[in-house]
């Protein structure tokens, strides 16, 4: 079996990270037992009612493993914003914004030139394939977002803490998932701070850890009217770093749950859930989606939970993952879909420009971070109450 190299990559990363949390965090198991795990916990409900019961509790102990229950006090964002520039039906801006006093999100914004009404809203976290110190100017997150807003939506694309501009920290520190789900709910607040965006049409998108970061922001933020998780929903895989299981969100007093289960969560909103046969979501077809898709009869809304599943392709969110995608948020987001399809009605994105990431930078030589930002990983995980 040939793996990509941005697997092998992301494989590599896992293996270390898990070796460096296996006391504290969750590490994989036998793919038998996650199905047996996901048969046990559909014997816990039985309606909606006794499901919802079963989900607040996943809820909370989400939100309390990661120290976030309750939440921060949200301050103000402080946005900056440099190097705008026009490219071939889109605009690229670089940003950034305070998610906690001295600490920056980094990140660009890529809109449909001319708004003149409120439109969709994306956030696209990054993920650990790839580049990974430069993953925002990775060719797949450039065109993916560039794509979206072509359609006609206001997308954010931001760092992982600890990668790219986010290096106020290291990456793999004991809190990294408590900062990096705050940051994704700033997030959320940046794109409602924008005139242009619809605050009912807020959708978030990645893979790997983006897609660790897709399911559980919208597990706990209702604002998220769509989601999209790529190569990441499994019933056995945990998510192999400290910024996805280093911290207690699958286990606490009463629970026990995994990530299928917390990708239900997203129930009755739409969710296409993108998998492949070349990692731990190659099961997704015949385990995860359908324990999903039956949480999501219980609200007679079966035909908002999609799956698009490659089997003979690995851990990527390349061009073939992509084309699923732009339909399903163009039917969910009222985007139009025409705006990149070519004249023969296919799919094409060729309209793209690929930007080095010294131009996607928003903090460089002649827009410096302030002076009074955190740094280390001490300082930083100071800024973030909860023990």
């Amino acid at each position: 079996m040939k793996f990509s190299k941005n697997f092998r990559l992301c494989s590599a990363l896992c293996l270390l990270s898990i070796a460096s949390f296996a006391q504290t965090g969750r590490t994989p198991i036998a793919e038998e037992e996650g199905k047996s795990n996901l048969e046990k916990f559909a014997a816990t409900y039985h309606d909606r009612a006794s499901w919802e019961q079963r989900a607040s509790l996943i809820r909370s102990n989400i939100l309390s493993g990661l120290q976030l229950n309750p939440l921060p006090a949200k301050h103000a964002l402080k946005p900056v914003s440099n190097g705008k520039k026009n490219m071939n039906g889109y605009t690229v801006e670089n940003v950034a914004f305070e998610s906690m006093p001295g600490f920056w999100v980094t990140g660009n914004v890529y809109r449909p030139p001319g708004i003149k009404k409120k439109v969709a809203g994306i956030l696209v976290p990054q993920g650990h394939f790839g580049k990974i110190e430069e993953a925002r100017g990775d060719a797949e997150w450039q065109s993916l977002c560039a794509g979206l807003a072509r359609m006609g939506a206001v997308v954010l694309a931001y760092d992982m803490v600890g990668y790219s501009e986010s290096n106020q920290c290291e990456h793999k520190m004991p809190v990294a998932s408590k900062i990096q789900t705050w940051n994704s709910i700033r997030a959320v607040d940046f794109l409602l701070s924008q005139e242009d965006v619809d605050p009912k049409r807020i959708a978030i998108t990645g893979a790997s850890g983006g897609g660790t970061q897709t399911f559980l922001l919208t597990a706990v933020d209702k604002r998220i009217a769509v989601s999209v998780p790529v190569v990441m929903v499994s019933a056995h895989f945990y998510g192999g770093c400290v910024c996805e299981s280093g911290l207690p969100i699958h286990s606490g007093p009463g629970i026990e749950t995994n990530n299928a289960e917390i990708a239900a969560l997203a129930a009755p909103r739409p969710m296409i859930i993108v998998s492949d046969g070349k990692d731990w979501t190659k099961n997704v077809p015949t385990v995860e989606f359908p324990y999903i898709k039956n949480v999501y009869s219980l609200y007679n809304a079966a035909d908002k939970i999609k799956n698009a599943h490659f089997p003979d392709e690995g851990h990527d969110y390349k061009f073939s993952k992509r084309q699923p995608v732009y339909n399903f948020l163009a039917a969910h987001l009222s985007l139009d879909l025409n705006k990149i399809k070519n004249k023969d009605g296919q799919i094409d994105e060729s309209f793209v420009t690929i930007q080095p990431f010294a131009d996607l930078k928003v903090f460089n030589d002649r827009t410096k971070r302030p002076g009074y930002a955190v740094t280390g990983n001490d300082a930083v995980t100071a800024l973030f109450p909860g023990k």
